[in-house]
């Protein structure tokens, strides 16, 4: 069934012809992301779909319950185009309710469980939201109270949802007792299907519009390229809201084949071990600062953790000092990744070689997406050389929902999303990461790239993680400041500055490139979808 597409005020849109050559050649499809997971139910219905702490559900109970979903929040007067506000933790009631909301045709406004008021109130005012669906508590903030005085401020609020805080409750049985919808297309592929948070360390979170086929093509190329099948049981450890949760490959990509998720709280080994020893987990994906813990955890040898066989790592530079390690050390396949909640997503494929799994992030699936690396000038820099990343493609936006200053900054007129990340591209068009143009270090007027002093200090046998940053200096307008988490207290005592130094020159760094300061920590402050926040470290100098 035809559906005209939604536009929403605010959403930058594809060019007529560039949508028309994207739906030509087979990158878009004309499927919502609904019709993707009923499709894989009639295929797979009594095959598990999704595993969390307290539930296991097929697919013809995965889809049934979504349905139920679908009509309780079309009973509370929710249509196609109406913004909610999805704000859960790690619970199979996320999953339910995101797909309950695209079978009604309405847009969720996803945010981490770990925002708090600022976040989820400028959601409700950009967004324009109808409804707020929460957990009552999370780490020690009441969000049923932060819920009724939400609603209570902003009149468009019409409705809150709070579940218990490890999912389900009263609310939410509610919500399933009003009957049950019929499966239908009630919006267009080309409408929006979710806002979501752009994954920036400073400002105000800004909201990424991405639609049913910008989502489609993302997840189709994850799954063509990691070999996933039915027989994949995924581990989710991220925020299952970050796109690497949800489309790289994440559940989308896990229900496009009729795989398995098995849904953590978190990826602390303490807790994510046991599940792959207990549910047979056969791939997993990770950011850096959870990898290095697993590198380091003494529970390795307590589980059985031989059915995993894939880890990918993304969401920020694994530098190759940590990419070395994880096949000889964990016996599995290292599967990096690099992308951006904006939409390009590039990875390794399965059968490259292991030098460059673990020095490249990877590279573009189609030739759809297209890659500039440019100077500060905007010329194209040769093979090999860094320079500034810019993207556009079918998986791509073209703006930020209701943000035109943003949008002047981050895209060209021509539609490349400037993503600000400094990378390398071989001349078979690998990518390697190299920094953030912003977090780029001007010592004196000597250039410092964080990641390459990041790398060299991992290698320290004293160091479970290293972040780098510039802070101010009225001379030297910046100098080198290292923070360091020691593998173990005894450790800690060798990480001074005068030691520290002298390990990276006999590593040959120059000698500009060495630390100013040294400040040795418990733990890094990280963004709500699971990167160090260097913006803290500079600003608050934790």
């Amino acid at each position: 069934m035809s559906i005209e597409p939604l536009a929403l005020d605010g959403v930058v849109p594809f060019p007529p012809e560039t949508a028309a050559e994207y739906l030509a050649e087979g990158h878009w499809r004309d499927q919502t992301l609904p019709e993707l997971l009923f499709a894989t139910a009639e295929r797979f219905p009594d095959k598990l779909a999704v595993i969390d702490r307290k539930a296991e559900l097929s697919y013809a109970q995965l889809t049934d319950e979504v349905l139920r979903l679908a009509a309780g929040l079309q009973d509370l007067g929710l249509n196609r185009g109406d913004r909610v506000v999805v704000h859960l933790p790690n619970i199979y009631e996320y999953i339910a309710f995101v797909f309950a909301l695209w079978e009604i045709g309405a847009v969720p406004i996803v945010a981490p469980v770990a925002h708090r008021r600022a976040e989820i109130e400028h959601f409700i005012e950009i967004g324009e939201a109808r409804a707020y669906i929460t957990v009552a508590s999370d780490s020690g903030t009441d969000l049923a109270a932060m819920a009724a005085d939400l609603k209570a401020r902003w009149p468009q609020l019409e409705h809150t949802v709070v579940l218990e805080r490890d999912g389900g409750g009263a609310e939410y049985e509610a919500l399933q007792s009003k009957g049950s919808l019929e499966h239908a297309r009630r919006c267009s592929p080309q409408d929006v299907a979710l806002l979501q948070m752009s994954g920036g360390t400073t400002g105000v979170p800004k909201l990424m519009p991405h639609t049913h086929q910008t989502y489609g093509y993302a997840l189709r190329r994850s799954v063509g390229e990691r070999g996933i099948t039915e027989r994949t049981v995924h581990l989710l450890v991220i925020p299952i809201c970050h796109s690497m949760s949800t489309r790289s490959p994440g559940f989308l990509g896990a229900f496009s084949v009729g795989a398995t998720i098995v849904i953590a709280p978190n990826g602390s080994p303490d807790t994510a071990f046991p599940l792959i020893e207990k549910h047979g987990v056969t791939r997993v994906s990770l950011v850096p600062p959870i990898l290095l813990a697993w590198l380091n955890s003494s529970l390795r040898k307590s589980y059985d953790l031989s059915s995993l066989k894939t880890l990918m790592c993304g969401g920020a530079k694994l530098v190759e000092a940590v990419a070395s390690r994880v096949e000889p050390e964990f016996g599995v396949q290292l599967s990096q990744s690099f992308g951006m909640g904006e939409g390009l997503v590039v990875s390794n494929p399965a059968d490259v070689d292991r030098a460059t799994s673990v020095r490249y992030q990877g590279i573009p699936a189609s030739a759809a997406d297209e890659i500039q690396v440019i100077d500060d000038e905007g010329n194209d820099v040769p093979p090999g050389a860094p320079g500034h990343l810019l993207t556009r493609g079918p998986s791509v936006i073209r703006g930020y929902y209701r943000n035109p200053e943003q949008n002047a900054l981050a895209f060209t007129a021509d539609g490349f999303y400037r993503t600000g990340d400094i990378v390398e591209r071989d001349e078979r068009g690998f990518i390697r990461v190299v920094g953030r143009s912003k977090d780029q270090i001007n010592r004196g007027g000597e250039k410092i790239a964080p990641e390459e002093l990041e790398n060299a200090l991992l290698t320290h046998a004293g160091v479970h993680n290293v972040s780098v940053v510039g802070i101010d200096d009225d001379v030297l307008g910046e100098r080198v400041k290292a923070f360091l988490i020691p593998r173990s207290p005894e450790s800690a005592a060798e990480l001074t500055l005068g030691k520290l130094r002298q390990f990276l020159r006999d590593k040959g760094l120059a000698t500009f490139k060495l630390p100013d300061v040294v400040e040795v920590v418990d733990e890094f402050p990280y963004t709500a979808v699971g990167k160090v926040s260097k913006r803290l470290q500079r600003e608050l100098n934790y």
